[in-house]
């Protein structure tokens, strides 16, 4: 039944001459050249994944046989830390570099073959960069188990290193480059001879001579159209298995009938061929895709560098004083590196030595070198500009700074906006138009002139090919991404570059988001003669247990190192913490928390921390604080632009009117739980606010979630991250009004796009179904579209946006002008 079959089922390799393996797919019996391939047919059919071979364009890739010890390897936890992150509850994270996406059916195969693991809560995989996201549950599941799921479907998981990147992209880029070079070959010498036969019209040539130059345009046209313009092919196949019309169809048409046409009439002996016209179309169709992937690396050079910039080496200080030189991956919390001049930070460690300078302008955006003192933290990926460094590593591998801002970045890559899910629905419509016009070109010209129909209907098909239109969205959002990032702006949800243009609230918290989180002790007040070395240690000892900045400040303040045993320890955000100490329950935060009997008759405890327990208050501590830098000039710029600036903060109302006061804010509100900031941001949202709202800690989670556009700090806490839509880097606030300005100009130049492409393609099109359009012209007006379109994209961030802000705001979204199209 299967004797005509030379081709293994699974992979497309040749079969072997003896032993070939069968398996029943589907009811079928299939032939296999392994039993590889065999395992991984027969599991693909067992998950109910069957249509990955009706929805795939070319064979899947032969599953390794030699991946046991492979995967073993990531069982070691010097080399799992370096690529999987602690989410928290049990969870881990990763993000790996999948090798050997081809198309959409093998996104579609890993994404459902790995939930179906189990443990495994979600899967984002990028085809575009290669990439895949995958979080899972532990014990149920483990890195080992995923990267062996992945190998049974024939794909190979590569760690996310510098040479993994080059490999992929050299890869890629070699690949475009190839096809784009035979195109270009193929267009000059068709070109060359096209122009011997225009000639001919005006002095005769022999009709021998005249068929030779024919046949070779159709030779040098046929290796464009079977190899350079088989991605396109490949495009379509795909999007008609799916049941979709993307770009490629009307592509793919329009080349296979120009090509198959000509040689129909190169056959028949014909006047018209048009072997130099299908060679200028596919070369100006692959030189624009060939811009679109470089402007791509470009925007995923951020992720990239990020990957790079860790050295692969570092050296650790034995405990006799001496230096050596150890993999990255073999360094522990707890060790001590010697970083020289000139060098990189291999992980994040607390400075032990004097002071240096780094500069960390890849991490946060600033470009000015930082100065660092003895204690203060320095993060992977800084490059040590004057002294040398010794540090004591608090967080290596995943768990790094630098790791985190590389998460959060593939997070947003991974993702696919809605912007560009709606642009993706306008540009089907307006390929069924296209088809449509086209249908109606030819039955139109074969009632008025036969012989210039199908001339019309091809150049319907290819001025207005909607290259232009599928690409207004997605490079201005790529592009976008990448400018913001570069400025310290990570942006971990795609939808929010134009939520952030369209808001019009901003809703700050005030500690450690408007001030510096480093609170100083400036007072403490003791009752009842408790001494005040007492009744710092014991709020100490509470103290050290939370990351609150009032608390970091307070167990800042205490010296020794001789804390209090807390047991039953408890927080309550917005309030304070408790827990006992040597029998009795402390409770330290607000007075109406710690010692609310007090809070009612003294107002001057509304304004400290306290200490109290179950007999009344034991010590009030009073607090400094000071506002972040370039914050006064942040407010108002973001009021200049329209906005409308509030603070919601938990502190005491004299401090937030006094911090209200100084930064010009007229609306505050202090004494708030976390409860009552979403309340009021509720509140806002139901009169048609879009809202902003900008935070750092676990308290801030909640309203964070709840906004219109969540912004966290870099230093915050991990649950507020994690609930962010963006996140300063640098903890700039001064970033802030610029990237809202990028937001507004991206959205603006989107917009530009999306009415050339329609203005071009409704010019056009009458044109072209009219017959004033010829082939060759089309080819040249669509890949100028496309390219006006990128170049256009490429302006984001180039020049200041402030006219485009000011248009923008309180404009309407764009997707609803992209469904409209």
């Amino acid at each position: 039944m299967n004797a005509h079959v030379t081709s293994c089922w699974h992979c497309g390799e040749p079969l072997p001459a003896t032993d070939v393996v069968h398996a029943h797919i589907d009811g079928v019996q299939r032939s296999m050249c392994c039993h590889g391939c065999r395992a991984a047919a027969e599991w693909i059919e067992q998950l109910g994944l069957g249509d990955y071979y009706r929805l795939r364009t070319q064979g899947a890739l032969k599953p390794a046989e030699d991946l046991q010890h492979h995967h073993a390897a990531w069982e070691r936890f010097e080399v799992a830390q370096h690529v999987t992150r602690d989410l928290g509850d049990g969870r881990r994270e990763t993000m790996l570099l999948i090798d050997g996406i081809r198309c959409a059916a093998c996104v579609w195969l890993i994404e459902r073959a790995l939930c179906a693991a189990p443990g495994v809560t979600s899967v984002q995989v990028n085809a575009a960069a290669q990439r895949a996201r995958v979080v899972w549950q532990e014990p149920t599941a483990n890195l080992p188990q995923i990267l062996h799921t992945l190998s049974r479907t024939g794909y190979r998981a590569l760690p996310l290193d510098a040479q993994s990147l080059d490999d992929l992209r050299r890869r890629e880029s070699r690949d475009a480059l190839k096809r784009l070079l035979v195109a270009g070959f193929g267009m000059m010498q068709a070109m060359m001879y096209a122009a011997v036969l225009y000639l001919g019209g005006v002095d005769a040539l022999e009709p021998a001579t005249h068929e030779l130059f024919r046949w070779l345009g159709f030779l040098v046209a046929t290796p464009v159209v079977l190899y350079s313009a088989k991605p396109f092919f490949r495009g379509a196949v795909r999007s008609l298995r799916a049941h979709q019309l993307g770009m490629d169809v009307p592509v793919s048409l329009a080349i296979g009938l120009i090509y198959c046409a000509s040689l129909v009439e190169a056959l028949r002996g014909g006047a018209e061929v048009y072997f130099d016209s299908v060679s200028m179309f596919v070369f100006l169709l692959l030189a624009g895709r060939y811009l679109e992937m470089r402007a791509r690396h470009r925007a995923g050079d951020l992720t990239d560098a990020l990957a790079r910039i860790t050295p692969r080496f570092a050296q650790r200080q034995l405990a006799d004083g001496k230096l050596e030189r150890i993999g990255i991956h073999e360094l522990r919390v707890g060790d001590r590196v010697h970083v020289s001049e000139g060098g990189i930070v291999p992980a994040d460690g607390v400075l032990t030595n004097d002071s240096c300078r780094v500069d960390e302008a890849l991490l946060s955006g600033e470009s000015v070198p930082v100065s660092k003192q003895r204690g203060d933290l320095l993060i992977a990926g800084s490059v040590l500009v004057d002294g040398t460094a010794q540090l004591d590593l608090k967080r290596v591998g995943a768990d790094t700074e630098l790791a985190g801002i590389a998460t959060l970045v593939g997070r947003a890559q991974a993702e696919r906006p809605k912007l560009a899910q709606a642009g993706e629905r306008a540009a089907a419509r307006f390929v069924a138009r296209v088809l449509s016009l086209t249908t109606l070109t030819i039955v139109g010209w074969s009632f008025v002139d036969p012989s210039r129909a199908f001339s019309a209907a091809l150049a319907v098909l290819v001025v207005s090919c909607p290259c232009a239109f599928a690409l207004a969205v997605p490079a201005a959002i790529t592009r976008a991404l990448s400018v913001l990032a570069r400025r310290g702006v990570l942006v971990v949800k795609p939808d929010a570059v134009e939520a952030l243009a369209g808001a019009s609230h901003v809703v700050f918290d005030k500690t450690g988001t408007l001030t510096e989180p480093q609170l100083a002790l400036a007072n403490i007040e003791t009752f009842d003669g408790v001494p005040r070395e007492t009744a710092l240690r014991l709020a100490a000892s509470l103290a050290r247990l939370s990351v609150h900045p009032a608390a970091r400040a307070i167990a800042a303040a205490y010296d020794d190192t001789r804390f209090e045993t807390v047991a039953d320890m408890r927080s309550q955000a917005g309030l304070g913490i408790s827990g006992t100490v040597g029998g009795r329950e402390l409770r330290l935060g607000r007075a109406d928390f710690a010692a609310p009997g007090v809070a009612g008759r003294d107002s001057s405890c509304d304004e400290a921390v306290v200490l109290a327990d179950d007999a009344g208050p034991i010590a009030m501590f009073r607090l400094s604080e000071r506002l972040r830098p370039n914050a006064r000039a942040m407010i108002d710029t973001l009021q200049g632009l329209g906005l409308e600036v509030a603070i919601a903060s938990g502190g005491a109302e004299a401090k937030v009117a006094e911090i209200a006061t100084r930064l010009g804010v007229r609306e505050w509100r202090a004494r708030q739980l976390p409860t009552d900031k979403l309340a009021w941001l509720q509140a806002l949202r139901a009169n048609g606010a879009r809202v902003i709202a900008i935070g750092d800690g676990v308290n801030d989670a909640p309203v964070l979630a709840g906004a219109d556009v969540a912004i966290a700090l870099g230093s915050g806490a991990e649950l507020a991250r994690a609930t962010s839509d963006i996140v300063l880097a640098g903890e700039r606030l001064d970033s802030l009004p610029e990237a809202r300005a990028i937001a507004c100009q991206a959205l603006t130049i989107l917009e530009q796009n999306q009415r050339w492409t329609l203005f071009y393609n409704l010019a056009a099109m009458p044109l072209a179904a009219l017959g004033f359009v010829p082939p060759w012209l089309a080819a040249i007006g669509m890949s100028l579209s496309s390219l006006c379109v990128i170049l256009n994209a490429l302006r984001i961030g180039h020049r200041s946006a402030t006219r485009d802000t000011a248009a923008t705001v309180g404009a309407p979204p764009i997707a609803s002008n992209v469904s409209a199209a």
